[in-house]
């Protein structure tokens, strides 16, 4: 694998500025310890990793390798629009898409002032760098989040997803609980219900349909983001581990962190340059990024958005 195909997923953050205005408020201030929308899982060991070896090899998807958790517990949905509009009217939080003045927008879905259209993002045709793109304006000035309070927000950044966990008395899941959580009790298995994408015919998950990227049949009945309690939960009560829009993870991101990743509670490495990002998006397709596997793994940089980037929270039990 090689950049181009991480900056496919979600392509790293392009300030309209190079001198960027600082945050006016500071972090929130944590709030007491909420288990709410959460469900607790009971922890115990399985076996992290890609067992069909089909992800990129950059990724770092291989070795398999047991992990040991103890319980924990994490939220059945990700954090939806009108959760964090809660956050920012509470907080006066400022995102960094809107500090930055951009924000990652997909081709086909753009609207915006065409003079608000700065061109292709990290190079790659399908992502549209978008002036006035973020949480609020997720496909641009013109557009709004009306009618989708309970889709997932996007254009928030790792900073952005930790504000809001540590404001909800919460914290980002580890790369590992994340796994464990959206496997639902299914070892080793490819995806979250199974082997087979579409079991019957149906759709389990919210992701490209049709030639990517330029014509999308919709089967699945979204072009974009679905309501955050779309499909079916997984076997451990979870909605859309797969597909929708990627997930933030607290873990520093290293392609072979597999080779010596701790046995009981993995955190991820010391350091890094970007984040772990888990799930996959609506815009995820075979044929350039099969990454709504369970086991699959992307990253970006803390301080990203994009139009298919968003998180949920988890707690220590």
């Amino acid at each position: 694998m090689t950049s181009e195909h991480a900056s496919c997923c979600t392509p790293a953050a392009t300030p309209v500025t190079l001198t960027l205005p600082s945050s006016t408020t500071a972090p929130p201030a944590a709030r007491k310890r909420s288990t709410r929308g959460q469900v607790r899982l009971p922890g115990g060991g399985f076996a992290m990793g890609d067992a069909f070896d089909e992800g990129y090899r950059a990724d770092g998807e291989t070795p398999v390798h047991a992990v040991r958790l103890k319980p924990f517990h994490i939220d059945e949905t990700a954090v939806t629009n009108a959760q964090f509009a809660t956050f920012v009217k509470a907080t006066g939080h400022v995102t960094d898409a809107e500090r930055y003045g951009s924000s990652a927008v997909f081709h086909l879905v753009v609207d915006a002032d065409p003079s608000d259209v700065l061109g292709d993002a990290a190079g790659t045709p399908w992502w549209i760098n978008v002036r006035g793109a973020h949480w609020r304006r997720p496909e641009g000035g013109r557009s709004g989040i009306a009618g989708r309070q309970n889709h997932p927000v996007v254009h928030v950044s790792w900073h952005d997803a930790s504000a809001y966990a540590r404001w909800a008395g919460k914290r980002l899941p580890t790369e590992a609980e994340w796994e464990y959580a959206a496997r639902g009790g299914l070892d080793g298995r490819r995806y979250a219900w199974g082997d087979d994408l579409t079991p019957g015919g149906r759709w389990r998950c919210n992701i490209w349909q049709g030639r990517f990227p330029h014509t999308n049949t919709a089967e699945d009945g979204y072009l974009t983001t679905a309501p955050v309690k779309s499909y079916r939960p997984n076997g451990l009560g979870l909605w859309n581990v797969a597909g929708n829009v990627w997930e933030w993870c607290a873990d520093w991101f290293s392609p072979t962190y597999y080779t010596h990743s701790a046995a009981e509670d993995p955190r991820g490495p010391d350091t890094g340059t970007s984040r772990v990002l888990r799930g996959g998006s609506y815009l995820c397709h075979d044929s350039y990024c099969n990454r709504y596997r369970v086991a699959a793994r992307s990253s970006n940089t803390p301080d990203s958005s994009t139009a298919n980037l968003g998180f949920r929270c988890a707690n220590d039990a």
